[in-house]
């Protein structure tokens, strides 16, 4: 899981102000909404069933048109646009994935290609590349059908159609929803690598607040009748709940849903003792002594070994003979990386490394603080 900082940086590629979709019934569907999402950002849009989510979405490309306001996409108002040319700058994934079932997995992704007039000298490197891309061998599932694949595998397709024509917006409904849950997680791993390389515009439709903390940058809460509720980053969403709806949607637990989205900084670490593989044992003893401490770290120049505790520093020998291996993190990983490497390694401390070469420890004592600290 990612800690969270906005990817997005300058003017805004997508920006909706004061929107409201009414249908005749007077029922209002997405009432009045204001948010912006910057160039190379995932905002997640996620509410009860019913709240808006996929119809602010299908503003964007014109599927529903707003009855009031206006949506720019990277600057110009969507509504001056031809909504066929509109759409095919725009890659679109859904939860029923929608491929043509008569179609080779191939022909699929060079759907809008072939639409935009593509010759078939660059479609086909393209189709390739994209299967790469997604983790799908070209060789092996260019020439197969829909049926012939996994839902994953599926999915994996409808991303690479989608972006097909390297559009600069990535608009998804519900995508990993009809999936299993162990296919879920790798889907969304998947996609958190793929955007790392392609640095698409997304806004990203679910109602599972874990999926919008796990893949969002920003995460805009919304209730019945279209209402924003609140628009922040996950660790701000989850640390300040702005509404009492936040708060319940989010749940009692946020705080340890913070973990994934709060990154270790190098202000938070301690500097534990440093031994060398190398180093006899008595000496790492003194180490520990004048540190005051019953841990040391046993790194050299090129990387970090384990843990050495002071009860296994007794008789002859070095520190190599007694270390005990250690999971290790980089700064920058999330809070709840280095509870599970302390964990996993039944340790005081995670440790924490800076490009690969030891930078100091996060003590456990510190990751309740960690976690309860404003955004």
């Amino acid at each position: 899981m990612k800690p969270n900082a906005p990817r997005g940086e300058g003017e805004p590629m997508i920006s909706l102000d004061a929107v409201g979709k009414i249908y005749p019934d007077g029922t209002v569907a997405v009432h009045e909404l204001s948010l912006e999402v910057a160039a190379g950002e995932i905002a997640v849009l996620v509410g009860p069933s019913g709240c808006g989510k996929t119809t602010t979405m299908r503003m964007i490309n014109r599927l529903v048109d707003p009855t009031s306001g206006t949506i720019t996409v990277d600057g110009a108002d969507v509504s001056t646009i031809d909504p066929v040319e509109l759409r095919r700058r725009i890659g679109y994934v859904i939860q029923q994935v929608g491929l043509f079932p008569h179609q080779t997995v191939a022909s699929n992704i060079a759907t809008v290609p072939r639409l935009l007039g593509w010759a078939r000298s660059r479609v086909t490197p393209r189709v390739n590349e994209l299967l790469e891309l997604v983790g799908l061998d070209p060789a092996i599932h260019a020439k197969r059908y829909p049926h012939q694949l996994s839902g994953g595998q599926r999915q994996r397709v409808g991303v690479a159609r989608a972006l097909a024509a390297d559009p600069p917006v990535l608009l998804m409904d519900e995508p990993f929803g009809a999936v299993d849950p162990v296919a879920r997680d790798r889907l969304q791993a998947e996609f958190l690598r793929l955007q790392d390389q392609v640095g698409k515009t997304v806004v990203f439709v679910t109602h599972d607040v874990d999926e919008a903390i796990r893949l969002g940058d920003r995460i805009a809460v919304m209730r019945d009748g279209g209402h924003l509720e609140q628009y922040a980053t996950p660790s701000a969403l989850l640390a300040e709940p702005a509404t009492p709806f936040v708060a319940e949607f989010v749940g009692a637990e946020r705080t340890l849903r913070r973990l994934s989205v709060v990154p270790v900084s190098a202000s938070q670490l301690v500097a534990w003792p440093a031994v060398d593989p190398q180093d006899q044992l008595a000496a790492c003893a003194a180490s520990m002594d004048r540190a005051d401490a019953q841990w040391a770290v046993v790194r050299d120049d090129r990387s970090v070994r384990g843990w050495l505790t002071k009860d296994a520093t007794s008789g002859d020998g070095v520190a190599a003979d007694r270390v005990e291996p250690a999971t290790t993190i980089e700064v920058g990983a999330s809070i709840e990386s280095a509870l599970a490497a302390i964990l996993a390694g039944n340790a005081p401390g995670a440790i924490v490394t800076d490009g690969g070469r030891y930078a100091g420890v996060l003590a456990a004592r510190d990751i309740v603080s960690a976690a309860r600290a404003r955004a």
